[in-house]
């Protein structure tokens, strides 16, 4: 568990830091997430921002999934001391108190509120039969 610090100050996790800044020398960007922020490397951001703007050109529900995504997105440098700033107005979307829960999600990461992320893993170990059929193999796949 980390904290916030009364400047909405966090330091990140060591290895992630790390795996970050060997990615590339440009800051990650941090965005809203669901009940949560992530944390993208930069070059991933920018191929996901290009992919999800051209998939919602003609879909009135994905552009306003692509207008929430990219207008919170801001660039998060890592300081010398391994933290990022988190934004008020980010930590408010995402419910982030003091005490925050950093997840690794494949390329990104996730920071949630320590209760909201206990809370969200209990939901999912009790639907987990239900939830398990979404990464099934599909046809074509």
């Amino acid at each position: 568990m980390h904290t916030i610090d009364s400047k909405n100050r966090m330091s990140l996790p060591a290895g992630f830091r790390a795996e970050f800044q060997r990615r590339s020398d440009l800051p990650p960007f941090l965005t809203t997430g669901r009940h949560c922020l992530e944390l993208h490397p930069n070059e991933d951001w920018k191929r996901f921002e290009d992919r999800i703007t051209a998939r919602a050109a003609t879909n009135p529900h994905a552009q306003a999934m692509v207008r929430y995504l990219i207008s919170n997105a801001i660039e998060c440098p890592i300081d010398k001391q391994g933290r990022i700033l988190v934004p008020q107005y980010l930590r408010d979307k995402a419910g982030l108190e003091r005490d925050v829960t950093v997840a690794g999600v494949g390329a990104k990461i996730e920071l949630w509120d320590s209760t909201r992320f206990e809370a969200d893993l209990s939901n999912t170990e009790a639907r987990y039969e239900e939830y398990s059929k979404s990464l099934e193999a599909k046809p074509g796949d």
